[in-house]
């Protein structure tokens, strides 16, 4: 039986990857994925809410699709994308994915989804302890600030508007 998707992602050479941002099959884990924006909560759904994993697909810029490694990438760890407001708050922002690619090790961060797995988004907290120094340090570079369980409080709250 074949599954007929909503969107349909096409490739063609001349002009790229067109509709990119429709419903998709995870590479990691095999689930399939809506895009539908009434489930995901956001405009552009780019990673698998079960897994977290995404697909590098970008370059230089979100949403510009001129990566040619096309790896998967495994989420992480969590970080927090402060305001650009001037006078914001401490914990105003975002709370993000922070992505690796398994075949370059290109980093990327993308927005939470409202249908991401929180227990798996809270899982990601403890797995920043085991990451790889190199990795961490790569982080700090591209100035990603790595959320831990120290900051539990923090990501529960954006979670589910608790502490």
């Amino acid at each position: 039986m074949k599954t007929s998707f909503l969107h349909q992602r096409t490739y063609t050479r001349s002009s790229g990857l067109k509709d990119t941002f429709g419903d998709f099959i995870c590479k990691q884990c095999g689930s399939f994925v809506s895009a539908a924006a009434l489930l995901a909560g956001v405009q552009n759904r780019n990673h698998c809410p079960y897994c977290l994993s995404s697909r590098h697909l970008d370059l230089f810029e979100a949403g510009d699709r001129l990566s040619a490694c096309k790896g998967v990438m495994s989420a992480i760890a969590l970080t927090w994308k402060r305001s650009s407001k001037k006078y914001a708050r401490l914990h105003d922002g975002e709370l993000m994915l922070v992505h690796c690619c398994q075949e370059c090790g290109g980093l990327s961060i993308n927005r939470i989804a409202a249908d991401d797995d929180s227990s798996a988004l809270l899982a990601l907290l403890d797995t920043v302890l085991g990451l790889d120094p190199q990795l961490v340090t790569a982080c700090d570079a591209h100035g990603i600030e790595l959320l831990d369980v120290e900051d539990e409080g923090l990501v529960r709250r954006c979670l589910f508007g608790d502490g």
